[in-house]
């Protein structure tokens, strides 16, 4: 292969779509939940072994940092792949479905590692022609857990000059990448509200405190509470996902409890919807006669792409691929990264890949997340093609 960006790279990935497949499949077969994913971690240093990296193992989880090293003092460039899955029970009817009860790879973190550990023999066959040194970084705990957060106390970002990762979304045409510079991904924060009253019978709610009536108004309170802190073109969204009360249909309990989660592309938005929560659930409670428990926990910060990374992304893949595979977002998706730790740190960015399965509808594709998500493996060739050429690329 040569080192020139063009076809031949996407040749040489294609060449290895069989193994990248098998990867991404036994993978997706033994998911594995948070920060020890010791199965996981052993599949991708099986798949490592012999390729002369410096590899080294997570010390408070079990990630897997792997350098590349280059007789050249040019950019350190990172390449980012999560490892973890989701609990969910798998209802996708293929040979490869989950092993496990209530763990799934919905969420394409397999392909990811599939992906990734592809490209890391790519770079390993053309190191002498690379700009600089590469470093892979396999990262368990994406799904809430702040395991980017954990690998960079333990110094995945030392001496690295740029990053880049790839995410993939069912909904999207397959092979294509989409993106943006600046605010791409949102910052995520949850809530837990608890309206504490006084438990009673239900005939005789004048000898209690109820707890509902209050949660029923602090939850449309908190959904218009946020058009009102924040400007009409501003984005942002709060949702109550979570509402328990009580027992029985003759009893009004003590309490009454919600979750749900803030999403933002503004630190000022952010905080200002923090405050506004807070200010909701405690004076809604008290017009209820009742007492409000708050807890807000600080998630994932905002997604922020650099710009020139963005454009060096949309430059590389027209090298690979033409005009016609990389898009511009015109905004961000809700979703959130904790990606966000490493870019907060050092310019990089975030694609999307598409992997719209073959033969459906875009309404009748299951979303990442669902217990049904599949995804259409052709396209993460171009994946493996894209993350190997971000290294390779001398800009």
């Amino acid at each position: 292969m040569s080192t020139a960006l063009g076809p031949d790279v996407v040749e040489a990935a294609s060449g290895l779509q069989e193994y990248t497949v098998d990867l991404r499949r036994a993978m997706h077969a033994e998911p594995e939940l948070g920060l020890q994913l010791p199965e996981t971690q052993s599949k991708i240093l099986d798949a490592l072994t012999g390729l002369g990296l410096t590899i080294t193992k997570g010390e408070s989880t079990t990630s897997v940092v792997a350098d590349l090293h280059v007789d050249r003092d040019g950019p350190m460039t990172l390449l980012r792949a999560d490892m973890d899955a989701l609990p969910l029970q798998e209802d996708a009817d293929v040979p490869w479905k989950s092993r496990y009860e209530g763990r799934m790879h919905a969420c394409g973190h397999d392909s990811h590692v599939a992906m990734l550990l592809s490209a890391a023999r790519m770079l390993v066959e053309n190191k002498d022609e690379l700009p600089g040194p590469v470093r892979f970084m396999f990262q368990p705990g994406e799904e809430g857990f702040h395991g980017a957060r954990y690998m960079i106390e333990e110094g995945v970002l030392e001496n690295v000059d740029r990053a880049f990762a790839i995410h993939v979304i069912t909904p999207m045409p397959a092979g294509m990448f989409f993106t943006k510079g600046g605010p791409v991904m949102a910052s995520a924060d949850r809530f837990d509200i608890t309206m504490v009253g006084r438990g009673g019978h239900a005939s005789m709610p004048a000898d209690a405190i109820d707890p509902i009536p209050a949660a029923a108004q602090a939850i449309l309170g908190l959904h218009t509470m946020v058009g009102r802190v924040k400007a009409g073109s501003d984005e942002a969204v709060l949702t109550v996902a979570h509402l328990e009360a009580g027992t029985t249909n003759n009893i009004i309990p003590e309490t009454a409890r919600m979750e749900g989660t803030i999403r933002t592309f503004d630190e000022k938005i952010r905080a200002r919807i923090k405050e506004g929560v807070e200010r909701v659930a405690t004076h809604t409670a008290a017009a209820h006669g009742c007492t409000c428990e708050l807890e807000i926990e600080q998630g994932y910060p905002v997604t922020v792409n650099d710009d020139a990374e963005v454009a060096r992304a949309d430059d590389v893949a027209q090298q690979l691929f033409g005009e016609s595979h990389f898009h511009h977002m015109p905004s961000g998706v809700m979703g959130a990264e904790d990606f966000s730790y490493v870019l907060n740190e050092v310019p990089g960015s975030m694609v999307f890949l598409g992997v719209a399965p073959e033969g459906m509808e875009p309404g009748e594709i299951p979303p990442n997340h669902s217990n049904f998500m599949t995804i259409n493996e052709d396209a993460m060739a171009n994946g493996v093609a894209m993350y190997a050429a971000m290294a390779m690329d001398a800009d």
